[in-house]
């Protein structure tokens, strides 16, 4: 409960605006009960950036258990595809990234030492290359195929309202979601394997 009305506090305010006694109010705890468990602002910072990409991974492996053998390409689709939607169950977790991410920053860095190069270097990017090599991604710098994905399946959250204001089209909609990574599927995870190959 801390940990979600954190996200959200921060998200909204960025760090440095952020209040552990308003975080308090919308959990409606005592402050002291917060920092009894959260001793400082950094270190609650630092737990809900933690949770929120333990709950991604859990995602991840019941969508696409590791144990589970399946192609490099598959596994690449149903990961970004639980991402997609991660970010529209829990949109302040797009906020709270991009508050972060500006120069010299140590919360960055931290965030990028700590959670985001392992996610990527041991499970990401190594999917990622073996789809390359197997002709299904095209050839270019895995981690740009990995940011472009993830610009692409967050982006149905960050511009939810102004897509609602211009269209009227619901983001958290099913069908939009469904209709949005159909597009995905068209543009992204073609078989890009020359003729005479395919599976």
């Amino acid at each position: 409960m801390i940990l979600d009305a954190a996200l959200t506090e921060f998200a909204q305010r960025g760090f440095e605006s952020a209040s552990i006694r308003r975080i308090a109010q919308r959990t409606r705890l005592q402050h002291p009960l917060v920092t009894y468990h959260f001793k400082s602002k950094l270190i609650l910072w630092r737990a809900v950036a933690e949770h929120a990409f333990e709950e991604i991974k859990t995602a991840w492996d019941r969508q696409a258990p590791p144990d589970l053998e399946l192609p490099p390409i598959d596994r690449v689709r149903e990961e970004y595809r639980t991402f997609l939607r991660f970010t529209l169950m829990y949109p302040d977790f797009h906020h709270f990234m991009l508050r972060e991410s500006h120069p010299h920053n140590p919360r960055l860095a931290w965030l990028a030492k700590n959670v985001l190069s392992p996610i990527l270097n041991e499970r990401l990017l190594p999917q990622i290359r073996a789809a390359q090599e197997a002709g299904e991604l095209p050839d270019a710098n895995p981690i740009l195929i990995h940011y472009m994905l993830i610009g692409m399946t967050s982006v149905l959250c960050s511009l939810r309202d102004e897509i609602a204001e211009i269209s009227g089209l619901r983001t958290s909609d099913p069908k939009v979601e469904h209709a949005y990574w159909r597009l995905i599927e068209q543009t992204v995870f073609m078989d890009r394997r020359p003729k005479g190959k395919k599976r």
